[in-house]
């Protein structure tokens, strides 16, 4: 974690309401992005959410990475502004490519419904807890997840 973004006060105060809550940090052009284990997305995320000094009250976009052939393969990308504070954080959280699942935001933020089905949808990333996880831009008898990058070109025949 370099010096910059571990003195950030939302990377002090997260650390502070649980250790181990961020593997890694990093500024980057004045954006601060986090990385939080699996298991600790939905306690980091109502944590964001619900701390006055902070409050990122909205979810902008939720998406994926694909990093194949590396592992962890995946990582999905919670894009969050706080409109109090003119803020802005990007939440990440790596997955295994052997059976991606995290936790559903939906709880947090409910406009996740249909990022968590588009990501679900194209990279096949499960989302645990999500109300209704079923395709959403393609027919449900269509083979894979075309973002994936070992996805081939021209589709499965």
């Amino acid at each position: 974690m370099n010096p910059e973004a571990q003195s950030n006060p939302v990377v002090q105060r997260l650390q502070t309401l649980s250790p181990g809550a961020v593997e890694e940090a990093q500024i980057f052009r004045g954006e601060l992005t986090l990385w939080t284990p699996p298991a600790r997305l939905r306690s980091v995320a109502e944590a964001l959410r619900d701390d006055p000094e902070f409050s990122f009250k909205y979810l902008s976009d939720l998406t994926a990475l694909d990093h194949y052939p590396l592992e962890p393969r995946f990582e999905t990308v919670y894009h969050l502004y706080s409109i109090e504070h003119r803020g802005r954080v990007r939440l990440k959280v790596r997955l295994s490519g052997d059976n991606p699942c995290v936790d559903s935001v939906v709880p947090v933020w409910p406009g996740a419904i249909a990022f968590e089905r588009e990501v679900f949808d194209l990279f096949g990333i499960q989302f645990s807890g999500h109300p209704y996880l079923i395709r959403i831009l393609l027919p449900d008898d269509w083979a894979g997840h075309p973002l994936r990058k070992d996805y081939p070109t021209e589709g499965y025949r």
